[in-house]
Order: structure tokens, then sequence, then C-alpha cells
């Protein structure tokens, strides 16, 4: 990824960089918050180093309110259960926790993506021959169905941003917000297809547009997302590199 300046400053990034920040941007004080491992977890864990120390993030493994020093390498990193308020068991964190309308966000990522806000992390290509077969559903199902809103964050690409998913993982029940490398999409919920509602500083609607298999709908109030601060890129970058492994 080429690095970006902003203006009037000496502050390079790069689109991960600043996707990861703008993606941690959603996430809000006392908000709980079901994460997805990599760079769902990158996102919630800085936002929670910012601007959100209350934020209660919550792992498919079981820890409820985690406070990670570094980033977890998987769901079962011990990490996340010794730094947690407190550790369930998965069936009662898919029954009552999640089942029962209780966390607010559930935090994923995506192979695919379609109009509608429908996740594929199962296959690429026919599911009996893929082309790649993908780590799979996971608790992604439930996250979507059961969490007052999703978020997602995804690099965008045509092969990505697709106009049919190949294996329907996540159908699209909750509002949506979609963070990518090149800017912001949201839908309402199911029927409601993702619209371009911000774009990222030197990046232009065209160039979304072209990474996008569908005729891709842009907000009239189209806004233009907010550089990375000092401030968020070193918390970024030390949580990364506290993270590095040797």
């Amino acid at each position: 990824m080429s690095d970006t300046v902003t203006p009037g400053t000496d502050l390079t990034w790069t689109s991960d960089e600043l996707m990861t920040v703008a993606a941690s941007r959603l996430l809000t004080a006392g908000m709980t918050c079901f994460v997805g491992i990599g760079k769902p977890s990158t996102a919630a864990n800085l936002a929670r180093l910012l601007h959100a120390p209350d934020l209660v993030l919550i792992y498919e493994s079981g820890p409820i309110g985690a406070k990670p020093t570094r980033l977890p390498l998987s769901i079962g990193d011990g990490e996340l259960a010794s730094t947690a308020d407190l550790v369930v068991s998965i069936p009662e964190m898919f029954n009552y926790w999640l089942g029962g309308g209780k966390i607010q966000v559930g935090f994923l990522g995506a192979a695919q993506i379609d109009r509608w806000a429908t996740i594929n992390t199962t296959v690429i290509g026919d599911y009996a021959h893929p082309k790649v077969r993908l780590p799979g559903a996971g608790g992604a199902p439930e996250i979507a169905r059961n969490c007052a809103e999703v978020f997602v964050i995804v690099r965008q690409g045509a092969r990505t941003f697709v106009e049919e998913v190949d294996f329907a993982t996540s159908p699209a029940n909750a509002p949506t917000t979609v963070v990518t490398d090149l800017g912001v999409l949201r839908s309402k919920g199911p029927g409601d297809e993702l619209t371009l509602t911000a774009i990222h500083p030197g990046v232009e609607i065209d160039q979304v547009k072209a990474a996008t298999a569908w005729d891709l709908a842009v907000a009239g109030d189209l806004a233009t997302t907010a550089a990375p601060t000092a401030a968020e890129l070193t918390a970024l970058r030390d949580l990364e590199a506290a993270s590095a492994v040797d």
C-alpha cells in the first residue's frame, strides 16, 4: 500500500491504517461488541485504547470484557481469558448473551460481500469443489442475526464486492456499516442495499465504483473521512508492534 500524506502535516499513513482507524471510530464508549479475529480485533482494541476505554469486548470463546495487551492470535488466545471481566461457556455465550440480544455490535471480516451485505467466509467457487476453502462461519451467522448492528472491515475490490456471493455464510439481518480501504458503505438492514456514504482522502468515486462488481449507490451528501491523527497512528503502530510474532 502506498503512503498518503495528510495535507498541512508531515503525517504519512497507508490505506490499511486509515481503514483500521476509521473502523475503530465506529465504536463508542460503553458499547458491547462481539469481535472477530484479525482486522476487526485490531480496530476494536484500538478504540478501547484511544477513545472508548469502557468498550466491552466479547470474543467467541467466552471472554467478556477482554482487555488484551496485544492482539490475540485466535479466539483461544489465553490473553483474552486472563484479561477478561468474565469468561462463560460457549453455549452460554451463544444462547444467553448473543441469542438474548445483549450484544449491541458484531464486528466481522469478509472474503466476499454483496450489495445486500450478505457475507461469505466459507468458500470461493462451487461449494463441493471450491477454488479456495475459507475458515468458515464460526459464530458469524449468529452474530449477524442477533446483534443490533454489524460492522465489517474489508479491503475493497471487485473480487470481494461481488454481484452474488459464492456462499451465503451470514445473510444480512441487521443494519450494517462496511469500512474499506476506499471508503464507508452503509445499509439499513434486510432489503436495503449498501450505499457509499463516505470516501477516504485522495479517493475518487469512480475508483470505488471500479472496485465494486455491482452498480454502487452513492449518497447525495457524500462525506470525506477524516485523516488519521498522530495519536491514532501512534497507538495503532504501537499495538501492532507489541503484537508482532518473531
